[in-house]
């Protein structure tokens, strides 16, 4: 049964507990300690009584007489009336009564101890009388020789002390009432805040739920990351930690989350977690992997406290990895624009041939043999210029295709290939990345600007690197734009043409994997700058 209580309802009954045993503990204390009190008060007084008593003469003058009852009894009632004494018994030293409240007690022998009073000494006891339990005080009374004549008895009766306690209860009752409805409000308002934060679950039910969630967590394939709405990272997966290149999750301490700044991401993955914003299927490149984030707000349930506004406690973000995909889509669409370099060229030689084949109808065979050769000699110088400066066939099929592109499009693009070297240990996939977005955006903006349309490649390799420098004579860059246009998503073509804010971005990171450099001048239209250190540099012979 009560392990179906929620946390609210355990701690309300525990608290109502508490404050029950509070006030029980407490309020048997200070009734005891005020009764006690009562009766020392009420014992001070009767010493009072019984000593003023004592000190009378008369009392002294009486004792000596064959009757003592009829001065002494007169004069005790009238001073019982005087001082709220319930009685004042005077007597012989050896217990006869010469006083008493009640007429038919003289005489008889007085009940209580005595001993001490004989000795010449005041005492104060509670005990049973003929008039009930009393605090009482027993004085000597004394002649002038120090000798005992007489004993005076003054008290009251314990029903008279506790009538006068019962004046302090209703306080005490207050007070107490007052400490168990307090306790017990405190306790009803707490249960309610947790009740709406655990949404009624006890402690079991968290118990199993975190765990539950724990291994979920862990053992999902996408990396998930919790951010609160300060910027710290409460919480993330392995996954994440491995995307990432975080920490394991175990390693911190979970009272001290790390914020945004102090975790090594990158600036556009660090930009997005802070912004809170919500993305759905957003890519983000990040050294050398592609990642898919996709990311919303962590929102509490809705209370009517809260008038209609969920509490957002921050962010969750799902990370997944698509770097293996893009490589296959970088490899495809390295396929597509040699294939595109490929069809471009062929349709030029196409409209060549068909042209050398019209002349050689025409019987202008002289004529024929000199385009051809023409032809011939342009295109075999530009494939020994690349051959000869890039030891990479592909690199050379790639910037011959683009030259019959850029002609079919109206641009006219210059190759200077300077130098000669390998580029070894460079994956054609890279170099095709990098050359083909670099030289596909200038023929755009030189396409889009105006005449005359140019585009100018220098291709320099030596036992340093590769340097690769595309200018076209598309519009100038601003200078705060340069860094966007390397941004993921950022683009300056129109909406709905494809592929855009993509190629970039990629030839970025394309040149940072390889440990190159990447530089843009915008003064006259746009030039990109890339270096490609070697990968294995070439080493020098020595002779002996």
């Amino acid at each position: 049964m009560i392990h179906r209580w929620s946390i609210a309802r355990r701690l309300f009954v525990a608290n109502l507990l508490i404050v029950v045993s509070f006030i029980a503990i407490v309020g048997t204390a200070t009734f005891i300690d005020a009764r006690d009190r009562t009766y020392e008060e009420a014992g001070r007084r009767m010493t009072g009584v019984a000593a003023a008593v004592a000190a009378n003469p008369l009392v002294l003058q009486a004792a000596d007489t064959a009757n003592p009852s009829a001065l002494l009894q007169p004069y005790a009632l009238n001073v019982m009336a005087g001082s709220g004494a319930d009685f004042v018994t005077i007597m012989a030293p050896d217990r006869t009564r010469w006083t008493h409240p009640r007429n038919e007690e003289l005489g008889r022998p007085y009940i209580g101890s005595i001993d001490a009073a004989l000795r010449g000494e005041t005492f104060t006891e509670v005990t049973a009388g003929t008039l009930g339990p009393s605090v009482r005080t027993i004085a000597p009374v004394k002649d002038a020789a120090g000798n005992v004549k007489a004993l005076v008895a003054a008290g009251v009766t314990v029903r008279s002390v506790d009538v006068a306690l019962s004046g302090r209860l209703p306080a005490l009752v207050a007070i107490g009432l007052a400490l168990l409805v307090g306790g017990s409000l405190a306790s009803w308002l707490l249960g309610r805040y947790l009740r709406r934060v655990t949404r009624g679950w006890g402690p079991e039910q968290l118990a199993q739920l975190f765990a539950y969630y724990e291994s979920v967590l862990h053992s999902v394939r996408e990396g998930l990351i919790l951010i609160d709405t300060k910027g710290h990272v409460v919480m993330y997966n392995d996954q994440a930690a491995e995307l990432l290149g975080l920490d394991s999750p175990g390693s911190k301490d979970p009272t001290r989350p790390p914020s945004l700044s102090e975790l090594p991401l990158d600036e556009g993955l660090r930009t997005l977690f802070a912004s809170g914003r919500s993305a759905k299927d957003e890519t983000v490149l990040t050294g050398s992997r592609i990642l898919v984030v996709n990311q919303g707000p962590a929102k509490g349930p809705e209370v009517s406290a809260s008038r209609g506004k969920t509490p957002v406690y921050g962010t969750v973000a799902t990370l997944r990895d698509r770097t293996e995909i893009e490589a296959l889509g970088s490899e495809l669409e390295t396929m597509r624009t040699l294939s595109d370099a490929l069809r471009a060229q062929t349709h030029e030689h196409a409209n060549r041939l068909h042209t050398m084949v019209s002349l050689l109808e025409l019987g202008r065979t002289q004529e024929a043999l000199s385009f051809a050769t023409k032809d011939l000699e342009l295109s075999q110088q530009l494939t020994d210029d690349m051959v000869s400066s890039v030891d990479e066939p592909v690199l050379g099929a790639l910037v011959m295709g683009k030259v019959a592109e850029a002609h079919e499009r109206g641009v006219q693009l210059d190759v200077s290939a300077l130098g000669s070297a390998s580029v070894a240990g460079i994956a054609v996939q890279d170099l095709v990345t990098i050359l083909g977005n670099l030289l596909d955006n200038a023929m755009d903006a030189a396409a889009d600007g105006p005449a005359p349309r140019q585009v100018e490649l220098t291709v320099e390799a030596d036992e340093e690197g590769l340097d690769i420098t595309v200018h076209d004579s598309g519009p100038a860059i601003e200078p705060a734009a340069a860094d966007n246009l390397l941004r993921h998503g950022f683009s300056t073509k129109p909406a709905g043409q494809g592929g855009r804010g993509i190629g970039l971005a990629l030839v970025r990171q394309a040149v940072h994997r390889l440990g190159g450099t990447l530089t843009i001048n915008g003064r006259r239209g746009a030039k990109f700058e890339v270096f490609l250190p070697a990968a294995t540099p070439a080493k020098k012979e020595h002779k002996a």
